[in-house]
């Protein structure tokens, strides 16, 4: 597997500026529970043009400890050097406490790794990362794991860390279950927790996403007594040969298992999700809902796509904010 870099560029030598990207379920399936207490899940992941920026610029260089030398644990000292090593700004509204930051979790994991292979360089740049935030959260957009992976990419590049790509998903998976997705930088069939991926070839889409002000629990979602969780697993060849039952339609047995759910405890989802089901005849596509919510969004056809005026108006008599995005 090769390493993806998406729009990257470099502002000047200090600086890189990076997208980091969205993404939509175009299913979602659970197919069980797991001795360990997660539940296997099976979906096909697509990468956006839209998401939040991040900025990463080069500071002082810091001396890093030698590990054999410190009387700390790993993660202490990986804790420690995270603190002398980035700032971050933009995140304020995000998390009280910037250690609970998905970025700053990122960045200390990726050190917590160098440290335990013993390749933690003498020295490294202290790095200023400015967050540029547009993507809602709680939106099952992947906004937080998105700026995760982001972050392992650009330090791994920064830091000349020269790790591999699958030693940044080994890595990308003790942060989050979406966060693999966007090291591995392609639209993929996921199973497992979501760190399973296998890469699939889809047609160029555009879509209309609509983002409700809502948001309801994970952990209340996967308790709920109503939710489906032994859907029959498919085989990836399966899913590669369907795709026409879940890229512009929705046939069975492709679902969201989570959407009656939400829509039962989120009312501003259920009515975001009627006035795109309002809009199905005219696109020729299903409206449905990505992840666990709360976002839903309706696959474009090329002619609706086209027509600027069209999808002005349809965003403009929508109940919340609606963008067209494109696939990348």
């Amino acid at each position: 597997m090769t390493q993806t870099v998406t729009n990257c560029s470099l502002a000047d030598n200090n600086s890189l500026t990076r997208l980091s990207p969205a993404k939509i379920n175009l299913f979602l399936h659970i197919t069980g529970k797991r001795a360990d207490g997660y539940h296997n899940l099976q979906t096909v992941f697509r990468l956006l043009d839209w998401g939040d920026y991040l900025q990463f610029t080069l500071t002082d260089m810091i001396d890093t400890p030698n590990a054999a030398q410190v009387n700390t644990s790993i993660d202490q000292q990986a804790a420690a050097l995270t603190q002398q090593l980035i700032s971050l700004k933009g995140a304020a509204s995000i998390t009280d406490n910037v250690a609970d930051n998905l970025i700053f979790k990122a960045a200390k994991a990726l050190l917590a790794y160098v440290i335990s292979i013993a390749q933690l360089p003498q020295s490294l740049h202290a790095i200023s990362i400015t967050l540029d935030k547009h993507l809602p959260m709680g939106a099952g957009l992947g906004g937080g794991s998105s700026n995760a992976a982001t972050t392992l990419l650009a330090l791994n590049e920064l830091w000349q860390l020269n790790l591999n790509q699958d030693e940044l998903l080994k890595i990308a998976t003790t942060i989050g279950a979406d966060v693999p997705i966007f090291i591995f930088g392609q639209d993929a069939i996921a199973m497992g927790i979501g760190e399973e991926l296998t890469s699939i070839d889809l047609p160029n889409q555009h879509y209309l996403i609509l983002t409700p002000n809502a948001h309801v629990n994970t952990a209340e979602l996967f308790a709920h007594p109503k939710l489906n969780r032994d859907i029959a697993p498919l085989s990836t060849k399966t899913i590669t040969h369907q795709s026409r039952d879940y890229l512009s339609n929705l046939n069975s047995p492709y679902q969201n298992v989570f959407t009656p759910v939400v829509i039962s405890l989120a009312p501003a989802v259920e009515e975001a999700l009627s006035y795109l089901q309002g809009l199905e005849a005219d696109t020729l596509g299903t409206a449905r809902m990505t992840g666990s919510g709360s976002a839903v969004f309706l696959p474009l056809g090329a002619s609706v796509a086209a027509d600027k005026a069209l999808l002005n108006q349809w965003i403009a008599n929508a109940p919340c904010a609606g963008y067209v995005v494109e696939s990348l």
